[in-house]
């Protein structure tokens, strides 16, 4: 088993519970009152969501090579409610992504490209992580 054959969403919910367990991912106290988009109306609710959204956004680095907070805030953007005028699609939260990355860099998982593309990319470290909760280890 590897990333790309498990579904998604079992995959990003074991990366998650793996995810809560280290100290360099502990969500910070601003993190409770804060919505994750302009296009959304209040904060989210869930108890473990912010580890929810560092697993989707490691996932996407796996997936995608290098990721730049971009990129990310556009993945994780949605559409603004403008009342009568027709809705917009709006980026996301440039904080809760940037302070993600840092933390996974923090932890070893993540390192800045040093190639043409600019953002991050996954370390030797963080690919045995990730392949490591793939195979159900």
């Amino acid at each position: 088993m590897s990333v790309y054959n498990t579904k998604p969403d079992e995959y990003n919910q074991k990366l998650a519970e793996a995810l809560a367990k280290l100290d360099e991912f502990k969500m910070p106290e601003w993190a409770h009152y804060v919505k994750t988009s302009v296009s959304k109306q209040r904060p989210p609710e869930g108890e473990y969501w912010w580890h929810k959204r560092a697993a989707s956004i490691l996932r996407q680095i796996f997936i995608k090579g290098v990721v730049g907070v971009n990129r990310l805030k556009t993945r994780y953007g949605g559409r603004k409610s403008r009342g009568a005028k027709p809705e917009r699609f709006k980026k996301g939260s440039g904080k809760i992504i940037r302070t993600i990355l840092q933390m996974s860099e923090k932890a070893g998982f993540l390192v800045q490209s040093d190639t043409k593309k600019k953002g991050r990319q996954l370390t030797k470290k963080g690919l045995e992580f990730l392949n490591k909760i793939g195979e159900g280890k």
